[in-house]
């Protein structure tokens, strides 16, 4: 997840498109649907498996991005950009990271044995 003001883009990781393998097929919110934080709100499908994307924010779905639709490999291709799934106006208006969320250094610490 990246932050943008009050706007979260919200995709998967580099470390989990690996562990999924070739990304077939993304379910994302339409825009308008209200997501939950830790509820799944979506999936993402490869070859090995399917598995639900949570939603780390509270918010309401802005923006989807159409491209994943006619090319979902872009989530394997550039997770953390133009492979981003869909942007979530955050409901408290917050402009920083919810409690609880990692940054991006404490991810890679958390996960760097794993790769």
């Amino acid at each position: 997840m990246a932050l943008d003001g009050a706007t979260a883009s919200v995709g998967i990781t580099d470390h989990a498109q690996r562990a999924l393998g070739d990304v077939v097929y993304v379910s994302m919110p339409a825009v308008g649907t209200t997501v939950t934080a830790g509820e799944p709100c979506g999936e993402v499908e490869s070859t090995k498996s399917v598995s639900d994307i949570y939603s780390p924010v509270d918010g309401e779905v802005t923006e989807v991005n159409a491209e994943i639709d006619d090319d979902p490999g872009l989530v394997n291709a550039d997770p953390y950009g133009a492979g981003w799934l869909f942007r979530v106006r955050l409901a408290d208006g917050a402009a920083e990271l919810p409690p609880g969320m990692l940054t991006p250094a404490e991810y890679a610490e958390l996960t760097k044995d794993t790769e």
